[in-house]
């Protein structure tokens, strides 16, 4: 046997005689080899499934499962529509001159296309907020795992995303800073960013972002700091902007604190470097560039004093235009068009007219309100339209004392009775239909009509016998006269004999609206309503020698996809320029020697201004109007009688303490006040009509007319007294040879009906204070 085989046999004995264990013996030495052992064999079981291959699979296995989840994420998370507060914006409403006039809407944002923003300016918000911009996929992983791990830590909010990142949060999404947003925004990132062009991105992104001031989107930003379009900012100015979105409060150079404007500065300097860097600005010019201080916060123009009543009757203008060009259903449809905002709509206004008329407005009429002391006072509403006849352009309007305190507009409201300033229109119908008298003769303003109060009329179905101001009768006068008094017995039969379908027909191509008024005699007292504005247009298109004349408020109107066409608002020729300028002719003579002569002919700043024009008061005194015009300005003033507490229709007598005429408000008074304290201030040259007239007679003579009246075979009380025309004669002019013979020869064929509203504008009885008071 070997020495070998001697071993091996040695071995095996010696396995064979070792002794067994119980379970419950202590072997000597366990803990020594056999402890020692059975612990190397259990650290290399856990080797067999920890190891680097272990970890590694591990490792690649999460990342796989991540992939997958971020796959079906990409897959379930679509592009959602913009979310409406991003979509909001507010309205701009801008004077004649561009300035302006007010900004509507819970957000201050008017969105911009990014080709009306300057290039450097542009480039100012990418060197500001991500350089790689125009090169990266749209999100950047590191800046957004970090926020997420900041998110999940408590630590709160964490920069670092793009400019795409941060547009879908403005415009998509929100502001929390939860983990599930935080992935959608990089998921939308991406889909945005393969779907949209850069340049679509950066626009949304400086439309979107938030700039302090209230100002949202770069235009309301430039108005807020620098007083300026967006189109018009410096690359100096669109980098204090886009170093601004870091920290819009704590920037804001007004308020900003030492340690603020430092950082802010330092913002700046980084924008412009960094846009060297990249080659969008050249050096040279970047050291010349001076940090432009911001100017100081201004309060943006509310809604107060008549700012709103030309807001709200700019946006209805701009509602009814919409529906008249088909762009909206229906006049609803058109008001949330315009209120959903991003208009920039420039009013006719001249903001120097504007200031006259308000200043008119409360030097003649509201500064002598005092409804402590009277409570009729409080009862008080004005309004006021003032027209270019040349042009249509609405360039003032009061609309009442405050927009606040007095929603309803007084210069567009069409509740109160016109009353006398409706009677031109009677006598434009008379000369545009070469209308007669009953006896065959042709009306002009020379014709003889009986002026007695209560008679009544002849040749109408309808009777109607309407009583003058005071039941003064005046006898057999002309028609000049009868406009300079305002008798109501004349124009009520002069309707008749042209025709009420035929006044009303005219009257409406003036610009009346008549629609569904009833051609009846006492419609010729003016008892239809009408509104301030709608006089002015009318007695525009007589000053326009007969081409119609459409007030427009509204001179354009643009949002970010359309612009809005309005119609011209000169029309074609409605009646003669003889007819007109034949009117035109006869209110000189109520201006030079009727019902407005103290407050207009004898106003020391006329400076020998020609003007035209009507007064109006209705009945019970529940309003009181002066239309008037010159050549360039058609201005038409109201006053109103409304209840201050239920808006009911009440009589103005005594107001500002008026104890003559019985306290009345005549509109020979208070408006005609006001027009003339407006008008011969912002009239400025003056100026003469040019008229084409051989029937004017504008001052009548003081000469009896010519010719014998014979009584009517049946008198009654209506018969016409034998008083003679009273007023004064111009010396150039010669005395008219009358045309006519009163029109009172054959009765009513009807009993005269019951009494109707009464205008009650006559000349007032004291020449010297017709508004005389206590």
């Amino acid at each position: 046997m070997g020495r070998a085989e001697e071993r091996r046999a040695r071995q095996a004995r010696g396995r064979r005689a070792a002794p067994k264990r119980s379970s419950g013996a202590t072997v000597v030495g366990s803990t020594g080899v056999g402890g020692k052992a059975a612990g190397k064999a259990r650290r290399s079981g856990i080797r067999r499934f920890v190891n680097w291959k272990t970890i590694l699979g591990t490792f690649f296995g999460f990342c796989l499962l991540g992939m997958g989840a971020f796959i079906v994420l990409y897959m379930v998370v679509d592009i959602p529509e913009g979310n409406a507060a991003a979509k909001q914006q507010s309205n701009i409403y801008k004077y004649s001159d561009g300035s302006l006039l007010a900004r509507t809407g819970e957000v201050n944002r008017e969105l911009v296309d990014l080709d009306k923003v300057p290039k450097g300016v542009q480039k100012t918000f990418v060197a500001a907020e991500n350089k790689s911009f125009y090169k990266d996929a749209g999100v950047d992983l590191k800046g957004t795992a970090r926020g997420v791990l900041n998110t999940l830590s408590g630590k709160g909010k964490q920069g670092g995303s793009t400019i795409t990142q941060q547009y879908v949060k403005n415009y998509y999404l929100n502001q929390d800073q939860t983990v599930s947003r935080k992935l959608k925004e990089l998921v939308i990132s991406l889909k945005v960013d393969r779907q949209k062009s850069k340049d679509d991105i950066l626009a949304g992104y400086i439309n979107t972002s938030y700039y302090g001031r209230n100002a949202y989107g770069i235009q309301a930003a430039a108005q807020a700091y620098y007083r300026a379009d967006a189109s018009d900012l410096t690359v100096e100015q669109g980098a204090y902007l886009a170093s601004l979105l870091q920290a819009p409060s704590q920037y804001d150079w007004a308020v900003a604190t030492d340690t603020g404007k430092r950082l802010v500065k330092a913002r700046w300097n980084y924008t412009l470097d960094n846009m060297v860097e990249e080659g969008w600005l050249d050096a040279a010019e970047r050291e010349a560039m001076k940090f432009p201080v911001p100017k100081p916060p201004k309060g943006a123009p509310g809604m107060e004093g008549q700012t709103g009543y030309l807001v709200k009757a700019a946006e209805n203008a701009l509602a009814k235009q919409l529906v008249a060009q088909g762009t909206a259903e229906d006049l609803s449809d058109a008001q949330a068009r315009v209120e959903a905002g991003g208009w920039t709509i420039t009013l006719n206004i001249d903001k120097k007219k504007q200031a006259k008329l308000e200043k008119a407005v409360k030097a003649q009429l509201t500064s002598k309100l005092d409804p402590e002391k009277r409570k009729v006072d409080a009862n008080i509403q004005a309004g006021a339209a003032s027209v270019d006849p040349k042009t249509g352009k609405v360039v003032a309007m009061y609309g009442g004392q405050d927009y606040f305190k007095h929603y309803y507009n007084n210069a567009t409201r069409r509740d109160y009775q016109a009353a006398s300033t409706f009677k031109p229109l009677i006598l434009a119908a008379a000369l545009e239909e070469q209308a007669e008298t009953q006896s065959g003769r042709p009306i002009t303003a020379n014709t003889i009509y009986d002026g007695t109060s209560k008679r009544p009329v002849v040749g109408s179905d309808i009777g109607f016998a309407p009583p003058n101001e005071d039941d003064r009768s005046y006898g057999d006068v002309t028609v000049q006269t009868a406009m300079n008094k305002s008798i109501n017995s004349v124009f009520a039969q002069m309707g008749v004999d042209v025709g009420m379908d035929e006044v009303l027909k005219v009257a409406g191509e003036l610009g009346m609206d008549t629609k569904g008024l009833q051609a009846v005699p006492a419609q010729t007292l003016g008892s239809m309503g009408a509104s301030p504005l709608e006089m002015a247009g009318v007695y525009a298109t007589l000053d326009n020698h007969g081409k119609k004349v459409t007030p427009a408020l509204v001179a354009s109107a643009e949002h970010k996809d359309r612009t809005v066409e309005f119609p011209d608002p000169i029309g074609e020729q409605v009646i003669s320029r003889e007819a007109a300028d034949t009117v035109t002719s006869v209110l000189t003579g109520v201006v030079d020697d009727g019902t407005a002569r103290f407050s207009v002919r004898d106003n020391p700043d006329r400076d020998g201004q020609q003007v035209a024009g009507k007064t109006g008061t209705s009945d019970n005194n529940k309003s009181a109007w002066f239309t008037g015009y010159t050549p360039k300005l058609v201005t038409s003033v109201g006053l109103f009688g409304e209840d201050a507490k239920n808006q009911n229709q009440v009589s103005m007598r005594g107001a500002t303490g008026l104890a003559a005429e019985g306290g009345r408000v005549n509109g020979g008074g208070y408006p005609a006040q006001i027009w003339a304290a407006y008008t011969f201030d912002a009239m400025g040259k003056v100026t003469r009509f040019d008229l084409d007239t051989t029937s004017g007679a504008a001052v009548e003579p003081t000469e009896k007319p010519t010719y014998t009246w014979t009584p009517s075979s049946t008198p009654s009380s209506s018969e016409p007294t034998t008083e003679e025309p009273t007023t004064e004669a111009p010396t150039s002019s010669a005395p008219p040879t009358p045309t006519d013979k009163p029109t009172t020869t054959e009765p009513p064929t009807k009993e005269p009906t019951a009494p109707v509203p009464t205008p009650t504008d006559d000349i007032p009885e004291d020449p010297l204070d017709p508004r005389k008071s206590d």
